[in-house]
């Protein structure tokens, strides 16, 4: 048995074609049969079956070949593993297998190996098999770039398909919506502007962005707008996502009190569409006076009023009155050390003046906002705390009573479920510091076009899906996903050069990067192609720093 190999010249160009073969006697005379048509194998898989047909007596000789070289490769552990929950959760497909989804998919597992700018992620493909696994040529940052723009206009195209593929025909009818800022270190960003700073960074310029999950805290869609939008402004645009993109008639928005407002709610109704939110407490205490409901009905068990066809939910937590309770007790016994050591320095230093201390004393109980029920007043140079016990009554009258309002029938939903969605909005807040402090870091923000910016927080988001499933994953084994990434990260291959073959094997993992893969249940290839692609960047950092 053997390979035959022969080669044909059309148009100029040089086609290979392999055939195994072999070779047997008919009435004395030497004839060959096909066995099979190799013409597709590439030239490694060739040369490895051929040295193999050559050694096939003895194929325990092949680990005494002198031809044989071995050299360190490539990090595999945490592209492959990456790659492999994408495909499971249908990122991969939503992104498509042509060279700009490739890109945009290595981009969102760069995003989970190691935040950083486009220049990062090149660099970062230079020493993981991001080109071997996800079949990409050559790139650079500029080609990043250009993906994040593609990933822009393809935004609603892609998020579709992720919907359709998590929800099928089972579209539900309850989402989760919030908004939050991200400050920008620079003042080149098109989107840049000074706004309500979450962040509280003063004289930092911030975007805002704006998040709509699904029932179960699973992004769904995400939008960039500038950075002096209000909250309430960007509901408009999560409706119509809704409405258009996804398809849905049948709706509720969950949002928090500072979100979904009158206008807002009245835009919801004219859609069709149902909302819950909660109300504050000045307009608790508004209902409170108007007979609405009393006191007596915020308990630990959830109670239920109905109005003129709009629910209220009440309910008083315990566990917050009792927290309320010992934060305010803190911040007394704050004002009343400040109080000590003014009074100590009055007492050695005759000619301080009262009225200084005192309104120091005074600014720091308004600053732990505890003036409306602590006055301080002096006596003899001496300072003294004076409360007002009925006023301290009235300010934690409502300590631990929220009110949750929503237009939904009883009928669809039970006061239990409402209140039940309207506590998953921690959801969208977990993954926000996900995005903005934990481990995606969407700051800094290293680009400044509008397309650049909004691919980029699309990026983020769709990295936070990939997150979502890993802590799944490895919720048991207590590590991170950052952790169990970083541990995958180290597993490198073993470039193999035999003769004219050259592959890179994949070692069995052990230990802890071991227990990874079986918790999610992972299976890395044995041999991967050594396509030996080289990513470099544009830029000559050396140079520029000379």
């Amino acid at each position: 048995m053997y390979v035959d190999t022969a080669y044909s010249v059309q148009r100029g160009k040089r086609y290979p074609r392999h055939l195994l073969r072999e070779s047997f006697r008919e009435n004395g005379k030497v004839k060959h049969r096909t066995l099979a048509n190799l013409s597709r194998c590439s030239d490694e898989e060739i040369a490895a079956i051929k040295l193999a047909l050559k050694h096939k007596g003895n194929l325990a000789n092949l680990g005494n070949i002198k031809e044989i070289k071995a050299e360190q490769g490539m990090r595999i552990g945490a592209v492959c593993s990456l790659k492999a929950i994408a495909e499971w959760i249908g990122l991969a497909q939503a992104l498509g297998h042509h060279r700009q989804g490739r890109l945009a998919l290595w981009q969102v597992l760069a995003r989970l190996i190691n935040q950083g700018s486009r220049l990062s992620a090149v660099r970062l493909a230079e020493s993981h098999a991001a080109c071997d696994l996800l079949g990409l040529d050559a790139f650079n940052e500029d080609h990043l770039y250009s993906n994040l723009a593609w990933l822009w206009e393809e935004q609603e195209t892609i998020e579709k398909r992720l919907f359709r593929q998590r929800y099928g025909d089972a579209t539900p009818q309850l989402f989760l919506y919030d908004v939050t800022s991200s400050y920008l270190e620079g003042v080149q960003n098109v989107l840049a502007a000074f706004g309500y700073n979450r962040d509280r960074k003063k004289g930092k310029m911030q975007l805002v962005i704006g998040l709509l999950s699904g029932p179960d805290g699973t992004p769904v869609a995400v939008r960039v707008f500038e950075g002096n939008t209000r909250d309430t402004q960007t509901v408009a645009q999560q409706v119509g996502i809704l409405a258009g993109t996804f398809g849905v008639e049948r709706v509720t928005v969950v949002g928090d009190r500072g979100m979904l407002k009158q206008t807002e709610t009245k835009l919801l109704n004219e859609c069709r569409f149902h909302y819950v939110t909660a109300i504050t407490k000045p307009q608790i205490r508004k209902l409170l006076r108007d007979g609405v409901f009393q006191m007596e009905l915020f308990e630990e068990k959830i109670c239920e009023v109905e109005i003129d066809g709009v629910r209220y939910v009440l309910r008083r937590n315990p566990k917050r009155v009792e927290e309320l309770a010992k934060n305010r007790e803190s911040k007394l016994s704050t004002v009343k050390k400040l109080l000590d050591k003014k009074n100590f320095y009055l007492a050695e230093h005759p000619r301080a003046k009262m009225e200084v201390a005192q309104r120091d004393v005074e600014q720091r109980a308004r600053q732990l906002k505890v003036d409306q029920w602590v006055k301080v007043v002096s006596s003899a140079r001496t300072l003294e705390l004076v409360i007002d016990e009925e006023v301290k009554k009235e300010v934690s009258e409502l300590d631990g009573c929220y009110v949750i309002r929503t237009d939904l029938p009883g009928e669809i939903a039970t006061a239990e479920l409402i209140h039940d969605r309207y506590k998953d909005l921690a959801q969208v807040e977990q993954a926000f510091r996900t995005f903005k402090t934990g481990h995606l870091e969407v700051r800094p923000t290293f680009v400044r076009t509008e397309a650049s910016t909004k691919g980029h927080v699309f990026v983020v988001m769709l990295a936070y899906l990939l997150k979502r499933e890993l802590d799944r994953y490895w919720h048991d084994l207590e590590v991170t996903a950052a952790e169990g990434i970083d541990e995958l990260g180290s597993l490198r291959g073993t470039i193999l050069t035999i003769g004219q073959a050259t592959c890179q094997k994949v070692p069995d993992a052990e230990g802890l990067s071991k227990r990874l893969l079986d918790a999610a249940d992972i299976k890395l290839p044995e041999v991967l192609p050594c396509r030996r692609v080289h990513v470099a960047t544009r830029k000559k950092l050396v140079s520029e720093r000379n």
